[in-house]
């Protein structure tokens, strides 16, 4: 294990990682790592990093397959960002391409072609299509045009599908207590990714009250 100290505190107990291909040096993704992600990734010489929006530990490639094999770790001169170079089986980003980095930032072009069509499990499919709509037309997109108006526009939207939802179930027709439930789950998700918070985020919140009374678990809130 290495003697650096590097400095967890100055971003709240995350540094961010800097990953490159071991033979090109092009940078494929910038991720975050805690203590225990930097452990696992040099115990196992597989990438793992921290996810803002899951709120856990992943290892690159869990779900796709898509792994990178870790050659060197390197720190920068204010111990604070780390360089990982790999060898990248498969392709870095969600979207298919070999980089995360494809999008000209002045003409908004593509510079990188899709490789392979990413496969996810449905909620994690609609969740990356929905930060996908941050940067799709206003004009072509409801959700792009949600995100255009902003935070209050979504808000409301998500108030007036609760109280859809309150009054199908008072009416007490499954057609339409499904159907509205589901208008009601997709505006949530729609502000969870407003926010960047991946919805397994809140199954992990969940399955942490898993045999916790309702009582005790507000009184724990309360206390903190």
């Amino acid at each position: 294990m290495s003697n650096i100290k590097i400095e967890w505190e100055k971003n709240g107990g995350l540094v961010p990682v800097v990953v490159q291909d071991v033979d090109s040096n092009e940078v494929l993704m910038l991720a975050y790592m805690n203590e225990e992600a930097l452990n696992l990734t040099q115990s196992t010489k597989l990438a793992h990093y921290f996810s803002r929006s899951k709120n856990r530990i992943w290892k690159k490639g869990e779900s796709s397959g898509h792994t990178q094999e870790v050659k060197e770790i390197l720190i920068d001169c204010d111990n604070d960002t780390i360089l990982l170079k790999v060898k990248q089986n498969g392709v870095a980003c969600h979207t298919g391409r070999k980089s995360c980095f494809f999008t000209n930032f002045e003409n908004n072009k593509e510079v990188l072609e899709v490789e392979k069509e990413p496969q996810y499990n449905f909620l994690d499919n609609l969740y990356h299509t929905l930060l996908d709509r941050k940067n799709a037309d206003p004009k072509s997109s409801y959700v792009a045009s949600l995100y255009h108006k902003g935070e209050n526009s979504i808000l409301k939207k998500v108030v007036e599908e609760a109280g859809e939802f309150s009054f199908a179930i008072k009416d007490d027709n499954n057609d339409d207590i499904i159907y509205e439930a589901a208008d009601l789950l997709f505006h949530s998700l729609v502000a969870l990714a407003y926010k960047n918070i991946h919805p397994e985020a809140i199954l992990n919140e969940l399955k942490r009250r898993e045999g916790i009374s309702g009582i005790e678990e507000k009184k724990q809130r309360k206390e903190k």
